[in-house]
């Protein structure tokens, strides 16, 4: 594991994680959460999810 890519930090300065995110819109946070997301899952933002893959039942 590679330690070198944190910092200790004391309770205040971890808690402070927002930053420039706190004054954007819900919009713009969204936005980069699904590019986030996309790059994670390797898939380009315009793919749809393929819902016949899956179906639903009732227990029964």
């Amino acid at each position: 594991m590679d330690k070198t890519a944190f910092k200790i930090q004391t309770f205040e300065e971890a808690d402070d994680h927002y930053g420039p995110w706190e004054n954007k819109s819900t919009g713009e946070r969204l936005d980069a959460a699904c590019y986030l997301i996309c790059m994670a899952f390797k898939v380009k933002p315009s793919t749809k999810l393929d819902r016949t893959v899956f179906s639903k039942r009732k227990h029964g």
